[in-house]
């Protein structure tokens, strides 16, 4: 037996003295004085002999007396203590079998070795029989024939159990106990404190069942799990175990936490605490964003925690009161290898969810008439399930859906095969995200690299309502991927002293995630080349023990693995094969105009996040060189050129198409620049007629104008020879700012090209210089520096005379600058 008063009273103040227990009286809801058992027996806890109305504590698990448990053999019968024992979960003893002690002690009684319940002596229970209430006598198995017998004793749980003798936790089912019930919800802290005040001091175990009456109507509570706890300790250290063994019991107590789940079987309603966290915890207390082993997303990750899953770790009650509903919906977007799918992987880490279900866009499609739309459905089953049972203390049912825009896309644009089944499945997850029937227990994570493919009902609040860009890494993130990424490397010796992590962080500007793990492998190829025997292909040398991976490998890995939104080297290469010649200050004016340009869109502090620049010019004056040289200069980490050869034989609308593209791919770079060569050119611009399209001319105009999004700079460089053409469009002023180019016009000037090339020695490039003026009876030149550079090559050709050569050949390129001339003005 254990002394109830050693526990914190119940319904009082803990500073106060405790109270003298009382025992229901045959009415319910009156109480008279009782008094315990004389008889002095085992118990735990506290001592609390009368004095002063106050109390004497001693620690718990030292016992006045000990004594060894009664025994003996009762015949069950059914409860005469009427609702005062049903619902208080008591057994009726007689007097006679437990006389009374003056040691306020709890009587705990062990039925047929399994089943422990609390007993109070009844004036009508006669001797040599135990009253048992219909959930008691279910619980045990426990009938109530003539010849049944029941074999009790008393129990000292210290005894059997030690100091982890109380319930730090209980789950239990709750339902209506019979036809009477109500649409109210019910409250759960008011629950908790009617079940601690009504069972208190009672020792309770995995799957026994109680009726608790709450204004007049019997709620069934079936105790699921419990959770142990050592009173004398202030803390419980680790993680507690949810125990489901029926011989896994405690003492209620006050500092008891109760969760309540709604009995599938039920019509109840419950209402969330507004006290204590969720039963079903969502995030894992020890939590922590680098053990998911991803890098460069913590700002990522800290916006999808507090759009998504801050409202599920505060109480129920209290979101309750807040009106709001959890998020049901992530987007993922931004380009390929940036950890999209990782991320959403991972999640399921940081969570204490159901597993998450992962299903691929285009696996939801099927042949047959409505089969999608049941794949649909099937993913959404158990969710459904769970919550028709317990409501918003369901578990969380977390749907990972890839490549969402292969069965999202916009309605009526076509997709299913004209069939109407991309229709059809997109209505269905619709209905089901946010429908009639709102399931507040899922959480749906698309992923797509087309955001703008996906029907835009899908993208409003209460469905895919918190979009997450998953961008390029920058510096800091690029360093943190590349730590990650060579871990194994350093921990078991293998990376080489000489590699600089951060310097690689800053030679891979616009490498995403994948494409920095792929720079890693491809370094490790180049250092098990090394280890391979000469003559083979296969064979493996004696030293591959003492193998590492040094800078040189990952120097030669970047040169392998190219980011697939970067700077495009070829393309700008060409355009600057000779590089800039520095003929005029003209040239050195441009160029320090053009990184004035780039600074203020690189400074985050301006307000252009957009900057567009014509350069203009004759024909061959190095205007598409000079752009490339200040796009280079500029250190952007995207840069990429636009040229109307690339688009040859192209439509309207795949020119268009193409220009989308390449500015969305600019977007997706902190920092970008798109260089437009020939822009007069892409809108097919025939002064005969004159023709143009204006299909593309409207592109154009709106990508110029348009603003990138935030946090993203643009700055775009467009050359073109027909400025008036631009003028004519109405296109030229959609530009912020112009820079001409001339060509080279003096003789002082192609001087300066002369010797700059060092082709022709002082000599020879006087010679040149005079003969020209000799031919063309003029001092001026007027020639662009690319038919310079031509005549320069033609006249190497001529080892006999190249000043001569060089001098015939600039002289018709002269004359023929005045035929033209001529001819237009006529």
């Amino acid at each position: 037996m254990f002394n109830r008063n050693n526990l914190p009273s119940f319904g009082a103040r803990s500073d106060q003295p405790p109270q003298r227990p009382v025992r229901p009286d045959e009415t319910y809801g009156q109480a008279v004085p009782y008094a315990p058992p004389k008889d002095e027996r085992m118990s735990g806890g506290y001592q609390t002999p009368p004095s002063h109305g106050g109390a004497q504590r001693r620690p718990a698990g030292r016992p006045q007396q000990q004594q060894a448990p009664r025994r003996m053999q009762l015949r069950p019968t059914k409860s005469p203590g009427g609702n005062a024992f049903a619902f208080g979960n008591l057994a009726a003893v007689s007097n006679a079998d437990f006389p009374p002690s003056n040691d306020h002690s709890e009587l705990y009684l062990l039925l047929n070795g399994h089943f422990v319940l609390s007993a109070r002596p009844h004036q009508n229970c006669p001797p040599g029989e135990i009253g048992l209430t219909d959930p008691q006598r279910s619980w045990a198995g426990i009938g109530i024939g003539p010849r049944d017998v029941v074999e009790v004793q008393t129990y000292d749980i210290f005894a059997a159990q030690g100091p982890e003798s109380y319930l730090g936790a209980i789950d239990a089912k709750v339902g209506f106990a019979g036809r009477k019930g109500t649409d109210i919800p019910y409250d759960q802290d008011e629950l908790t404190d009617i079940f601690v005040n009504t069972f208190g001091n009672q020792i309770l175990a995995p799957n026994q069942q109680l009726i608790m009456d709450v204004k007049s109507i019997p709620l069934r509570i079936t105790i699921g799990t419990v959770q142990l706890h050592d009173l004398s300790m202030e803390k419980q250290g680790g993680d507690v175990p949810s125990l489901t063994d029926p011989n896994a019991r405690g003492i209620v107590t006050r500092t008891t936490n109760m969760n309540f789940f709604k009995d599938a079987a039920s019509d109840i309603k419950l209402k969330g605490s507004t006290k204590r966290a969720a039963a079903n915890a969502i995030v894992q207390p020890n939590f922590k964003f680098e053990d998911m082993g991803i890098g460069g997303l913590d700002k990522e990750f800290s916006a999808i925690f507090r759009r998504a899953f801050a409202s599920r770790i505060f109480p129920p009650g209290m979101v309750e009161k807040l009106g709001i509903q959890h998020v049901r919906g992530i987007l993922l977007h931004g380009p390929p290898g940036t950890g999209k799918t990782l991320i959403a992987r991972q999640i399921g880490k940081m969570l204490n969810a159901r597993e998450p279900k992962v299903v691929n866009g285009p696996e939801v499609l099927n042949k047959y008439v409505g089969q999608s739309e049941e794949n649909i459905r099937k993913l959404f089953a158990d969710a459904e399930k769970e919550y028709k049972e317990k409501g918003d203390e369901s578990g969380l049912h977390i749907i990972i859906f890839d490549e969402l825009d292969a069965v999202c896309k916009q309605r009526g644009s076509g997709a299913g095969g004209g069939t109407g089944v991309g229709d059809s499945v997109v209505n269905q997850l619709l209905s089901k995200l946010d429908g009639v029937d709102q399931l507040n227990n899922i959480l749906l994570i698309g992923m797509t690299n087309r955001m703008d493919m996906i029907d835009e009902a899908l993208l409003r609040a209460g469905r895919l309502e918190v979009h997450m860009e998953i961008s390029l890494p920058d510096e800091d993130g690029r360093a943190q991927i590349l730590k990650i990424q060579t871990a194994s490397m350093l921990s078991n010796g293998v990376l080489g002293p000489d590699v600089d992590l951060a310097e690689l962080a800053r030679r891979t500007k616009n490498y995403s995630g994948a494409e920095l793990s792929g720079v890693v492998k491809a370094a490790s190829s180049y250092a098990l080349s090394r280890h391979i025997k000469p003559g083979t292909t296969a064979g493996i040398s004696d030293d591959v023990a003492s193998m590492k991976v040094h800078m040189d490998d990952f120097r030669h890995a970047l040169e392998d693995v190219q980011p697939l939104y970067g700077v495009s080297d070829e393309e700008l290469g060409k355009s600057i094969r000779g590089g800039i010649l520095h003929f005029s200050d003209h040239i050195n004016t441009i160029l320090d105009e053009g990184r004035l340009y780039v600074n203020q869109v690189r400074r985050k502090e301006t307000t252009t996040p957009l900057m567009s620049i014509a350069i203009h010019g004759p024909p061959g004056s190095g205007k598409t060189a000079l752009a490339a040289r200040m796009g280079i200069d500029s250190g952007f980490p995207f840069i990429k050129l636009i040229s109307p050869e690339d688009m040859v034989g192209f439509g309207e609308m795949q020119k268009v198409q193409y220009l989308e593209k390449t500015f969305r791919d600019a977007y997706k770079s902190p920092l970008s620049v798109i260089v437009i060569d020939n822009i007069e050119l892409l809108v097919d611009w025939v002064p005969i007629g004159p023709r143009f399209s204006n299909t593309v001319l409207v592109a154009l105009k709106v990508l110029l104008g348009k603003q990138p999004p935030k946090d993203r700079r643009l700055l775009i460089f467009a050359t073109t020879t027909q400025r008036d053409v631009l003028q004519q469009l109405e296109l030229y002023s959609r530009f912020n700012a112009d820079i001409p180019v001339l060509n080279v016009n003096t003789q002082n000037e192609l001087a300066q090209v002369l010797r700059k090339t060092g082709t022709f020695s002082d000599d020879d490039m006087q010679r040149a210089i005079g003969e020209i003026q000799q031919i063309t009876g003029s001092t001026d030149v007027g020639v662009g520096i690319k038919k310079i550079l031509t005549a320069i090559e033609t006249a190497k050709q001529d080892e006999n005379d190249m000043p001569g050569r060089f001098a015939r050949v600039m002289s018709q390129a002269i004359e023929s600058r005045g035929y033209r001339m001529d001819t237009e003005f006529a």
